[in-house]
């Protein structure tokens, strides 16, 4: 299952420590091939598991600094308030995963203003997705896109923090902060998390946390890929500041379903941690477009492989073929959303055009029964082709403190 890694590790270990700017280089090929040679000199630097950085894509262009102090005003006190549905922007930038062209940016304006006008714009972005490059769009399509204050008001909009290994005080917190906010048109930042666990200095980041709320910089703080102990951990020390920990992004599906098996879910429930489930739809897995004779391309076509050997994958298709039969045939996308909506959670799927957009968001015009969300829980369990959490490289746990920072 090394495909999952999707061999992007090296990305950002060729950035620098405050700006994550690559390198210049002549080429892209220039530039990854001195990406790979910065990998293998990390890789015998030390022994310590590296975050997933996955979601980093190598963008035409630079991925400019803001290291300056920066501190906003908000008189906005309110807790974070989520629509039951937001809109991954990872692909917004990505232009090796996902394969993203600025000739389409038309399309991704488009995607904005017709969550705006649903009164459902909230976006899941980071600075690693295209390096910058997701965080730039939004902002400018909020500032474009917005006649009125109150318009801007309804745009949610959250980000996150690139936990790397260099990164080891709390103001690195505070500066990439500043640097999304910047990216982001200048406005305090509704949701600002912590994108994936370190193997030391976690607790630090928890400091910078509470810090660029201090400031003003984010309007509420939450984490991603945490585990329950380093959830409860992170919860307490926040607590200590008088922040609330908002949320954790998790991943999340009917392929997906280790928070609800490990007591992940339920340890968010009881200390009022709001989950948002990402990749809801399973890398594509769950919307029905593939099946043995039609597999993705790219990283993905190993991990479809395996579940075309698992029968149960297609036993799972199934079931949520019935399901949506049930529903006017709505699509499997739909069926997917849903099951995560039902799991008490908020589902942030991507879109890249108008189709993927009003597909999502349609989904909140129906819901599952208690006996469509049981049949789609029994099909789910019997699968086991898909990923699973020994194969996630995030590390496990805080070689300072023997913290258990991930568990699924």
């Amino acid at each position: 299952m090394t495909a999952i890694r999707y061999c992007f590790v090296p990305l950002a270990l060729l950035c620098q420590c405050d700006a994550l700017s690559p390198p210049s280089s002549n080429t892209r090929r220039d530039f990854l091939e001195s990406v790979a040679a910065a990998s293998s000199a990390a890789a015998t630097a030390t022994t310590a598991s590296f975050p997933n950085l996955a979601n980093a894509a190598v963008e035409e262009g630079s991925f400019s600094s803001f290291s300056s102090s920066l501190s906003l005003s908000s008189s906005d006190d309110r807790p974070l308030s989520l629509p039951p549905l937001g809109l991954g922007a990872w692909a917004w930038g990505d232009s090796i995963f996902w394969g993203y062209d600025r000739k389409n940016d038309e399309d991704l304006r488009e995607v904005f203003d017709y969550a705006l006008a649903k009164d459902l714009a909230f976006f899941d972005t980071a600075e690693l997705y295209g390096l910058g490059r997701s965080e730039e769009l939004l902002g400018k399509f909020r500032k474009e896109g917005c006649a009125t204050k109150e318009e801007e008001e309804k745009v949610v909009i959250a980000s996150k923090f690139a936990a790397l290994p260099w990164r080891t005080k709390r103001e690195d917190v505070v500066k990439a902060c500043e640097a999304s906010v910047k990216r982001l048109g200048g406005r305090p930042i509704d949701l600002y998390q912590i994108h994936f666990p370190n193997a030391w200095s976690n607790a630090e980041y928890w400091d910078g946390l509470a810090d660029a709320a201090d400031r003003g910089l984010v309007k509420s703080v939450g984490v991603s890929n945490y585990g329950v102990d380093a959830l409860r951990a992170c919860h307490a020390r926040l607590s200590e500041r008088g922040i609330k920990l908002a949320t954790n992004q998790i991943q999340m599906s009917l392929l997906y379903r280790w928070p609800i098996e490990n007591g992940l879910l339920d340890a968010c429930r009881e200390l009022d941690v709001k989950v948002l489930s990402y990749s809801p739809l399973a890398l594509g897995f769950l919307t029905g477009k593939y099946n043995r004779e039609y597999l993705p391309s790219g990283p993905r076509s190993k991990i479809a492989e395996q579940l075309f050997q698992d029968g149960a994958y297609e036993g799972l298709l199934g079931t949520m073929k019935d399901v949506a039969g049930r529903h006017g045939d709505a699509p499997l996308s739909q069926v997917a959303i849903n099951w995560a909506i039902a799991k008490g959670t908020v589902p942030i799927p991507g879109a890249r055009n108008l189709r993927q957009v009003k597909q999502n968001l349609d989904t909140l015009d129906r819901s599952l029964t208690a006996e469509e969300e049981r049949m789609l829980d029994d099909a789910s369990a019997r699968v086991t082709g898909f990923i699973t959490p020994d194969k996630n490289p995030f590390p496990r746990k805080d070689v300072n403190t023997g913290l258990v920072m991930y568990d699924s």
